[in-house]
C-alpha cells in the first residue's frame, strides 16, 4: 500500500516571506521545545489550500544574530507543528563573478565552517550519524527549479554554500581561499539548520538569496548600504513570489510520502534500545518519535 502524507510546507526566513499574496487564515502561535526557545512564534496559513508555516530564523525585528539562533528548537517545533516539507531562504554574499546581486542559487551542497553551534539533536544516551552526502532534498530543488521559472526569477539550479560562523564577515584572504575551495556563495545561517533537518527526516532545501559580492570582487568596497538594503528589499518581494509558486507543486507531488529524505534515521541510530537514555527519548519524541515509538 502506498505511502501517504498530508504535506505541510515551513519557510525559514525573512519578513519579506511572510507577506505573500493569498496567504489567509494567519495566525501566530507558541512552540515549545525540550531543546529551548525557537527564535519566535510561528506564523501559520493558508495559500490555496496548502498549510504553510513561516518561521522568522532571526526573531521578528532581526533581534537574534547567526551563532545564537536556536537551531534545533527551531527545527524540533516546525516537526512538532506537522510540517514536512521546510524551504529555507536567506540572504548571501556572491563568491562568483557570474552570480550577481539579485540572482537566486538553489543550493546543493554546503562547507560547514561553524563552530560555536550545537549541530546535533543526538548525543551522550543515544548516538546517530545520518548522511550528508547529499545534504538537501532534490524532489524540492526540482519544484524550486520550476517555481523561480515560472515566477520570473534569475536563479541558478546548484552550487555550493560556504557556512561561516560570522557575526563578522570574511577577510579578504579567506573569502579568496572559499573561491579556491570552489564554493559558490557565503552565508551565516544555513549550518547546522540542514542538519539538523536531515536527523528530523525532513525534506530541505535552500534558496540563496545574492545580496552583493564577496570582498574578493574588486568593487566590493563600492558598494553602498542602501544599495545592499535595496537588493534585500528586491530579494524578499521575489522570495514571497518563489513560494506562492512552489506551494501547488509540493501540494501536488504524489511522491512526497516516498522521499528517502522521510527516512534518514532508518539505520543512523547506533545505540543499542537496552543502553538509550530515557530523558533523551523523551527529548526526542518529536524528532526521531517514528522510530523510537517503533
Amino acid at each position: 500500500m502506498k505511502n501517504k502524507i498530508v504535506p505541510v510546507l515551513g519557510v525559514i526566513g525573512g519578513s519579506g516571506v511572510s507577506e505573500i499574496a493569498g496567504l489567509s487564515d494567519i495566525r501566530w502561535v507558541k512552540v515549545d521545545s525540550p531543546f529551548g526557545e525557537p527564535s519566535d512564534e510561528i506564523m501559520l496559513g493558508d495559500l490555496n489550500g496548502q498549510a504553510m508555516a513561516f518561521l522568522p530564523r532571526h526573531g521578528r525585528g532581526h533581534r537574534i544574530p547567526p551563532s545564537e539562533v536556536n537551531y534545533r528548537a527551531n527545527i524540533d517545533a516546525l516537526k512538532r507543528l506537522g510540517v514536512t516539507d521546510v524551504i529555507s531562504v536567506s540572504a548571501v554574499g556572491s563568491l562568483r563573478e557570474d552570480l550577481k546581486p539579485g540572482m537566486f542559487v538553489i543550493v546543493d551542497q554546503f562547507i560547514d565552517r561553524t563552530f560555536a553551534r550545537e549541530k546535533s539533536f543526538f548525543g551522550k544516551g543515544l548516538v546517530a550519524h545520518v548522511s550528508m552526502a547529499h545534504p538537501v532534498c532534490g524532489r524540492l530543488g526540482d519544484h524550486l527549479e520550476q517555481a523561480v521559472g515560472e515566477a520570473g526569477i534569475e536563479a541558478v539550479r546548484g552550487g555550493t554554500y560556504l557556512a561561516m560562523e560570522g557575526p563578522q564577515f570574511s577577510s579578504l584572504a579567506e573569502s579568496r581561499l572559499y573561491r579556491q575551495w570552489g564554493c559558490d556563495v557565503i552565508g551565516m545561517t544555513n549550518m547546522p539548520e540542514a542538519k539538523l533537518a536531515r536527523e528530523a527526516e525532513l525534506c530541505y532545501a535552500s534558496v540563496a538569496m545574492i545580496t552583493d559580492f564577496d570582498c574578493w570582487h574588486p568593487d566590493h568596497d563600492d558598494v553602498t548600504v542602501e544599495q545592499i538594503v535595496a537588493v534585500l528589499h528586491g530579494n524578499a518581494d521575489k522570495a514571497g513570489n518563489l513560494v506562492r509558486a512552489v506551494t501547488p507543486r509540493v501540494q501536488a507531488d504524489a511522491h512526497g510520502a516516498d522521499c528517502p529524505c522521510r527516512k534518514a534515521l532508518e539505520h543512523a541510530l547506533i545505540t543499542a534500545p537496552e543502553a538509550r537514555d530515557p530523558a533523551m527519548l523523551a527529548k526526542l519524541d518529536a524528532v526521531a518519535g517514528r522510530l523510537l515509538r517503533s
